[in-house]
């Protein structure tokens, strides 16, 4: 039962490094590459409503990142850190519509 639970555990705090790979860098330097390089390696349990956002808009993790984005929808679970009210809800339906 432990080794069950020590791999939920883990399953749970993968960041999008664990799933996509290390970071490359493009040599690019703009806004968004920044944040995205800064949220690489957080547990995507930890990322905020707004990086979830992001990184569904730009396709990375996508089913990792879309089932927590749908849990915290579901729990109406709201950080304030999204650039507009609303956004990770209209990226997620955005997505589903796709």
């Amino acid at each position: 039962m432990v080794g069950v639970l020590e791999r939920i555990n883990h399953m749970k705090s993968k960041s999008i490094a664990d799933i996509a790979g290390p970071w490359v860098d493009s040599g690019m330097n703009t806004g968004l590459i920044a944040r995205c390089r800064e949220a690489w390696r957080i547990p995507i349990p930890e990322l905020s409503n707004e990086m979830l956002a992001t990184f569904l808009r730009q396709n990375v993790a996508t089913d990792v990142v879309l089932q927590e984005a749908n849990k915290r929808l579901a729990a109406g679970f709201d950080d304030d850190s999204e650039t507009y009210e609303g956004e990770l809800a209209a990226t997620v339906q955005g997505i589903c519509h796709e």
